[in-house]
């Protein structure tokens, strides 16, 4: 078992969703969660979490955390020796989020309300690792500045998955994925 299926095993996704949907945590497809966003498909927050490539230790940057389960996941993949930062836009999954988040006994993940207009959390940078659930239009050159040295970013940008690497921000493409609009 790899790390990643270690993390979805430690992590359940059902433990995520709202009650409603609960019984649905095995389709390996997005979930409607609240304010019109998604829990994403299992097959591809797997995908993304193995190209981000989360070692234990590593700072982490969630943005568009939703109910918490990628911000529980990469917690889970950093172990105590890291630490992981959710955003997410709206108040309503940052309340979902951070109580989902809570229940997984893993102190050093917190989930945060973004600031509209600013993308990640650029006054804390540099990150590790920068996951985003969110489809972008374009490569968000905010997000790429707050990639340390030796960074990854994972986002899906107009329909194709990115990863990003540092140093030199080199971009290699990924397959096809849909996602809510990254606002």
């Amino acid at each position: 078992m790899d790390p990643v299926e270690r993390a979805f095993a430690a992590m359940p996704r059902e433990e995520f969703l709202p009650a409603a949907v609960r019984e649905r945590a095995a389709y390996d497809g997005p979930l409607q969660i609240a304010a019109g966003q998604t829990n994403s498909q299992p097959r591809t927050v797997g995908d993304m979490l193995r190209l981000l490539e989360v070692r234990p230790g590593h700072r982490v940057l969630d943005v568009g955390t939703g109910s918490g389960w990628s911000t529980a996941l990469l917690a889970h993949l950093t172990g105590p020796e890291g630490e992981v930062v959710g955003v997410e836009l709206e108040p309503e999954l940052v309340e979902f989020g951070s109580a989902n988040l809570a229940r997984t006994g893993q102190p050093w993940a917190t989930i945060r309300q973004a600031t509209p207009g600013v993308l990640g959390e650029p006054e804390h940078a540099p990150y590790d690792r920068v996951l985003v659930s969110a489809e972008a239009r374009e490569l968000p050159a905010a997000l790429v500045e707050q990639l340390a040295d030796d960074g990854r970013l994972v986002i899906p940008v107009a329909g194709t998955m990115l990863l990003v690497t540092n140093p030199g921000g080199r971009v290699s493409e990924h397959g096809w994925y849909r996602f809510v609009p990254l606002r």
